[in-house]
């Protein structure tokens, strides 16, 4: 039985020794040690010994199990330590290697202009000012001087939060107007930047939502020239020195008298096209002297001071900017589009 165990200690320590992977270790765990492994088949054979040589054949044989199990338990350390530096060695990086280029984000074009106006008016004195989106038909109607029945407060125009039209989605930024006039004592020289909505179809021109800029300025000896002469810098100052304008007389309700002005159509050079609708012209604001009655409604003297208000569209504006043909481009997230404007400012 000695011979016996000591061949398998030798056998075993070959077999570990040559053993490449954990599973041919378990496979050899199994057939030394195991229920019906060799070592537990000689100590079976115990029972014929005499009591003499059970003792020495017993603590014989626990050495040898010792033997085994120490073994396999350093050769399992061995062929881990072995398939983590293989892992590493097969996942090292090469930090030498040059980096992928990184893609910096930059403003959305409309963001640019809006910034770009926003820092010319900031620049001739306005105050920028910001308001609540939900508004009350009071301030964008009523205090407006837009009466009740006008088509502009219908439900056909306006989106309404209330059955009897009191609270809405704004339909222009003017309403900032009159929160700014209860707050302010004359002079006042305030913009006021934002988003409004109307219930307009989609289409290369308009949009149910669209943002929009509201000028106002009131201080005594206010006349048309100011407006004329700070619409002019404004707009030379976005299209460049050559833009060429027009002033054409319209109506608004909170203006007395009013004007739109349009500018030359650059995307086709002012000979007509789809977007100017073939007049060489396009819309690109409305403004006018603030109607006396819209200041005696907010608790301004109209015989001391006047004023004038003015409104633009952003989107319109920058449409012609970059000659862009549909302002839905603006709004689709379309990366080729937007990737064009990377170096714009």
């Amino acid at each position: 039985m000695k011979e016996q165990l000591e061949q398998i200690k030798a056998n075993a320590l070959t077999a570990l020794e040559a053993a490449a992977t954990p599973a041919a270790l378990e496979e050899l765990r199994v057939r030394l040690l195991g229920k019906k492994g060799e070592l537990t088949a000689v100590l079976k054979q115990m029972g014929k010994l005499s009591a003499e040589e059970r003792p020495v054949m017993g603590q014989l044989a626990n050495s040898v199990r010792a033997s085994i199990e120490q073994e396999l338990e350093k050769r399992k350390a061995d062929i881990h330590a072995a398939a983590l530096e293989a892992k590493l060695a097969s996942e090292a990086i090469d930090v030498t290697i040059p980096g992928k280029a990184v893609s910096i984000g930059h403003q959305h074009p409309m963001n640019q202009v809006l910034q770009t106006i926003k820092d010319i008016f900031v620049g001739l004195g306005y105050q920028v000012v910001d308001g609540p989106e939900v508004e009350l038909a009071d301030y964008n109607f009523t205090r407006l001087n837009i009466e009740e029945g006008h088509p502009s407060r219908d439900r056909s125009d306006t989106f309404y939060f209330t059955d009897d039209d009191s609270v809405l989605l704004r339909t222009q930024t003017s309403p900032m107007q009159i929160r700014y006039m209860e707050k302010h004592k004359p002079p006042l020289c305030m913009l006021a930047p934002g988003r409004v909505f109307r219930k307009d179809e989609a289409d290369a021109t308009h949009s149910p939502m669209f943002h929009q800029i509201e000028g106002l300025v009131v201080a005594e000896d206010i006349t048309m020239g100011d407006l004329k002469g700070a619409l002019t810098t404004i707009m030379r100052k976005i299209y460049g020195e050559d833009a060429v304008m027009r002033f054409r007389p319209h109506h608004f309700p909170f203006t007395e008298p009013s004007a739109e002005m349009d500018i030359s159509c650059n995307i086709c050079g002012g000979k007509g096209c789809p977007f100017c609708k073939h007049t060489g012209w396009v819309e690109i604001l409305g403004c006018g002297m603030v109607d006396p009655n819209v200041l005696e409604l907010n608790g301004i003297d109209s015989k001391v001071y006047s004023g004038y208000a003015l409104g633009m569209g952003i989107e319109r504006i920058t449409n012609l900017k970059y000659q862009v043909k549909d302002l839905r481009m603006f709004s689709e997230n379309d990366t080729r589009f937007l990737k064009e404007f990377e170096s714009a400012y």
